[in-house]
């Protein structure tokens, strides 16, 4: 009776179950490329090791056994069990096992998205069996959440320069400052001066942001109003008719286009605000984080 499975038995089963699939021992030479003899001799070791009779072969044909109908059924589950257990070993055994959590700002420009799509991308194609996770957030929770560690990589606007973080510059996005149409400015925007603007309200960033302090070197507003963490909220504020604000180039495109917004003065009211990747220090910093980070580099730089 069988009591531990061997590489023997294994081998004997794969045997049997060629010889079953093949419909008798004659049919299964070629695909075991043994002789009948030796197919035979295999049969008859393995139902020495079980116990019990597998087939009747002889010169009535090939036929199972009640036993050997039931054995069958658990072979093919066996092997089908080895086969799974296989793949889950190489899945561990792969290079890249684990997770990477990544943040970024809200409705970046879509040159940078798909930059960023493009290392993910990259990733993808290497030997990995990583849980990606993407999250979206405002620019003082991104930075929050890579120093907490719930984050390990985070694109945004980083005021801070805090000494275990590293800050890695990705690309720069233009702001410029507008109107709404309801604003009384609507009708003169385009070549406003600083003096027009002092006695309107403006909302700003509820985050430092030092690229902005004086926008093209002349200019910081003396009536701030309102506050606001993001981009969306600022365009509302804007699109109130109550306020002026700045907002990245690309995101107001859509709205200049629809005549909802019309920008100030491009020319003085206008600045580079850079965006940064932010990361632990690189003693934190794991195999798998690596990897992106020389996929995400690869690809700012190829399209440099």
């Amino acid at each position: 009776m069988l009591q531990q499975l061997s590489d023997l038995d294994l081998r004997l089963i794969r045997v049997f179950l060629s010889v079953l699939d093949a419909g008798g021992i004659s049919a299964a030479q070629t695909a075991l490329n043994v002789s009948q003899s030796t197919i035979s001799t295999q049969l008859a070791t393995l139902e020495t090791r079980l116990g019990f009779r597998l087939c009747e072969r002889g010169r009535a044909g090939f036929r199972l056994t009640p036993h050997g109908a039931q054995f069958a059924q658990a072979s093919r589950q066996l092997l089908e069990n080895i086969a799974l257990f296989c793949l889950d070993a190489r899945q561990i055994g792969r290079k890249l096992v684990g997770q990477l959590h990544l943040g970024l700002i809200g409705h970046a420009a879509m040159s940078a998205n798909a930059r960023l799509s493009q290392a993910i991308a990259r990733f993808r194609a290497r030997d990995e069996a990583v849980t990606l996770s993407l999250a979206v957030l405002a620019p003082g929770q991104l930075e929050e959440e890579v120093i907490n560690g719930r984050l390990d990589l985070g694109i945004g606007y980083f005021w801070h320069r805090l000494p275990n973080l590293e800050y890695l510059p990705l690309y720069t996005e233009h702001q410029v400052a507008y109107c709404a149409a309801a604003h009384p400015l609507f009708n003169q925007a385009g070549k406003l001066t600083a003096a027009a603007l002092a006695q309107h309200d403006w909302v700003w960033r509820s985050y430092p942001l030092p690229e902005a302090a004086g926008a093209g070197g002349v200019f910081a507003p003396a009536r701030v109003t309102a506050l606001a963490d993001n981009m969306e909220a600022v365009a509302v504020l804007i699109l109130s008719g109550q306020h002026l604000g700045f907002l990245p180039q690309h995101f107001a495109a859509p709205l200049v286009q629809q005549g909802l917004l019309a920008a100030l003065n491009p020319t003085l009211l206008s600045y580079e605000v850079a965006l940064h990747m932010v990361i632990r220090r690189q003693s934190s910093r794991g195999e798998v984080l690596q990897a992106f980070l020389d996929d995400l580099t690869a690809v700012h730089r190829d399209d440099a």
